[in-house]
């Protein structure tokens, strides 16, 4: 025992040289890293101000006098930070990142139906076309009530937890019981879920002999392809005009809006600049591969129509082609790119900013504030703008001349060629707003449930040239909606409400195209393009 300790004693003095040294190294190498002058916290933080905040949610989790979901405190801070950046820049919640990502993506997987909750049930207002909802025979007015053995009615019922069973993996199963109640009966069916469209072209038509109409409502992954099917059919049908509709689109992906553009321009025409916070420019140019190049073409916009709309207008606006109607545009210029925060959340931040070929920029100020930023409508109706064409202000400082000698703006939306006013009474703006706002398509709804059998196998040129709303449904819907009670006098907007009511029942039972046709035919864009039309006639004459 004492041998041992007297060789540990021997190599432990043998050693202490070289530890001492090591020890006196890795001192020195600590000491060069540390700031003596900061307090400890910064000491062994990697980054000050992202430790400030993790050291407070930290706090709040382990001191705060209650128990506190820090996981909304975490969104609420990413929110107030992007909040002080530009209006754009947004944070997607995980709850909502997967509806958000089907919505650009432009598909989802499930079993294909548009439904409501209608008295705590699953009604189907109609199965998609093309979808396994309607190859298993799913109809509209079905009742969906249960989906593998799990009751889908009842007063807990809650949306998210029925579209939860609806969607699923591709091609897997999914056990349905449906209630008709045309026929009082339960049918039970088995679906494979499979990829459903949402579709970007809500309407895709002739408006006469020669002049087509495209309406696009955002620019998802699959919108280039449905609009270039879209315009196939159409020239196929002989149309050497077209139409495309813009209005209260809200936008989508930039690469998307070039290749809508690049339909339209000829071969290494310039469609966009883009440039960083590095000052990078990236300039965008059409290929040969446009095929309506040569075509006579009008783009309606309004004050709704918004970043890659802007794009598309702005750049054939630009390059001279075209004819742009309708009223100022909203005036985004930013781009975004979506980023991934680890946990099911992302962000879209804004990296970039847009010019069209002139070197334009047509994002508005917003320096005051993103509330400002967003009531900017309510100053355009006060200023006028929505109603007269002089009323829209510009600045000789931010003039741009085309190629072809035609003056246009920057600063703040794109200002259309041929102005159309907007109809700002309230007794129409509360039209479009109930129609917009879903409350009309309950009331259809209720209507056609009732009423099945009289629409069906009813054609829509049947509909569309049979069917007109009467007095009766119009009053019963002013009923429903309690216009009466709120002293809303709709006398001298009643052909525009019973349209919209029309318009409404085509949509539940043809789908969006139809209720587009029933719309257009008194529109105030596109009878000013038929206007214009009859002129460009008169003028060959």
């Amino acid at each position: 025992m004492g041998r041992q300790n007297s060789k540990s004693i021997s190599n432990l003095k043998k050693y202490l040289p070289l530890w001492v040294g090591l020890a006196l190294a890795f001192g020195v190498l600590i000491g060069s890293k540390l700031n003596f002058n900061d307090t400890t916290q910064k000491i062994f933080a990697t980054n000050s101000k992202k430790d400030k905040l993790n050291r407070l949610i930290d706090y709040i989790d382990y001191e705060y006098v209650d128990n506190v979901n820090t996981d909304s405190i975490v969104d609420v801070t990413v929110n107030g930070i992007l909040e002080n950046l530009d209006p754009h820049s947004v944070y997607i919640p995980k709850s909502e990142y997967a509806h958000n990502a089907d919505d650009m993506r432009g598909a989802f997987i499930g079993i294909g139906v548009s439904f409501y909750i209608y008295k705590d049930t699953i009604a189907v207002i109609r199965p998609i076309t093309g979808g396994p909802a309607e190859k298993a025979g799913i109809r509209a007015g079905d009742r969906i009530i249960y989906a593998d053995g799990k009751k889908l009615f009842g007063e807990l019922i809650e949306r998210d937890s029925i579209t939860n069973y609806l969607k699923g993996a591709n091609n897997s199963k999914v056990a349905l019981q449906i209630y008709r109640p045309s026929e009082h009966k339960k049918i039970d069916l088995k679906l494979r879920r499979k990829q459903v469209p949402l579709i970007s072209v809500d309407a895709s038509y002739k408006l006469t002999d020669d002049l087509g109409y495209i309406k696009i409502n955002r620019f998802s992954e699959t919108t280039y392809n449905e609009f270039k099917s879209a315009l196939d059919a159409l020239k196929d049908q002989g149309i050497t005009k077209l139409v495309l509709d813009l209005r209260n689109n809200p936008g989508g992906y930039i690469s998307t809006a070039e290749r809508v553009v690049d339909e339209f321009l000829e071969n290494n025409k310039l469609v966009l600049i883009t440039k960083n916070k590095s000052g990078e420019i990236n300039k965008t140019y059409a290929t040969r591969r446009g095929d309506f190049e040569h075509g006579k073409l009008y783009v309606l916009i309004n004050e709704n129509s918004a970043s890659a709309s802007e794009i598309v207008a702005g750049a054939l606006q630009d390059n001279d082609k075209g004819t742009i109607i309708g009223r100022r545009s909203f005036g985004k210029g930013l781009v975004q790119r979506e980023m991934s925060l680890g946990d099911g959340s992302a962000v879209r931040l804004t990296v970039a900013r847009y010019y069209t070929p002139t070197g334009r920029s047509i994002q508005r100020p917003y320096d005051k504030g993103t509330d400002t930023y967003y009531k900017d409508y309510e100053k355009r109706y006060r200023n006028g703008e929505l109603i007269h064409a002089d009323s829209i202000k510009v600045a000789d400082s931010l003039k741009y001349v085309t190629p072809k000698g035609k003056v246009v703006y920057g600063g703040g939306g794109i200002i259309p060629d041929v102005f159309v006013p907007k109809d700002t009474s309230m007794e129409n703006e509360t039209i479009q707003y109930v129609s917009r706002s879903g409350f009309m398509s309950y009331f259809i709804f209720e209507y056609l449930d009732k009423n099945r059998l009289f629409f069906e196998g009813m054609n829509f040129e049947d509909f569309r040239t049979q069917f007109d709303v009467d007095d009766k449904l119009a009053g019963e819907f002013l009923e429903y909606a309690k216009f009466d009670e709120a002293h809303i006098d709709l006398s001298n907007y009643k052909e525009e409400l019973k349209r919209t009511i029309k318009a409404n029942i085509a949509q539940q039972l043809y789908g969006p195209n139809e209720a587009e046709i029933i719309l257009n035919e008194k529109d105030p864009m596109i009878l000013k393009v038929l206007e214009l039309e009859d002129e460009g006639h008169l003028d060959d004459n």
